[in-house]
């Protein structure tokens, strides 16, 4: 084989392996669809809050709501926890309202929330919350998973992974 076509061939297969990565990386961060009747199913959710109250979700509605599922155990959901409160504090005198939904077991996050209490409600979402964020478009389970409701309450946004500011700035302006 000549060393042209063996460049050629050599590149083609880098262009395809490159390609395949960047699919799997789309269908891997890119969210699903949101399942037919999702949006309803989410709004007539509750849960246990940290201290036994109960978090109905069907409260949160009408006004912006930016859902973040996290785990304890999860590094990028820690690390985004503070821009997520940071996020909190200066949205809402805007009218945003934050909430995650703790995908983990109960003590585990009473305990991390001792250490690093948050500004914004949490709920104990535990392994029902993953089916929740399934049924929202995560169809991975992957964590982080954030979602953006709109006043009416539909989703506006979805990032499966770490939020950043950018991410954040973004969705505060089209609200």
């Amino acid at each position: 084989m000549s060393l042209r076509r063996r460049y050629l061939l050599t590149a083609a297969v880098g262009v395809g392996a490159l390609g395949a990565g960047a699919g799997v990386a789309w269908w891997r961060f890119h969210p699903a669809a949101v399942a037919s009747d999702a949006e309803v199913a989410f709004w007539g959710a509750q849960f246990d809050g940290p201290s036994g109250e109960t978090v109905r979700l069907a409260d949160w509605r009408g006004r912006p709501l930016l859902v973040n599922f996290w785990a304890t155990w999860c590094p990028p959901c820690v690390e985004e926890l503070p821009l997520l409160n940071a996020f909190h504090a200066n949205q809402a005198a805007k009218g945003w309202q934050v909430l995650g939904l703790a995908v983990d077991q109960a003590g585990a996050v009473r305990k991390f929330l001792q250490q690093l209490p948050l500004s914004f409600p949490v709920g104990m979402a535990g392994f029902a919350g993953t089916e929740l964020s399934r049924s929202l478009g995560n169809l991975t389970g992957g964590l982080p998973f954030t979602v953006v409701f709109d006043e009416a309450g539909q989703v506006a946004h979805r990032k499966i992974g770490q939020v950043s500011q950018a991410d954040l700035k973004l969705w505060a302006q089209l609200m």
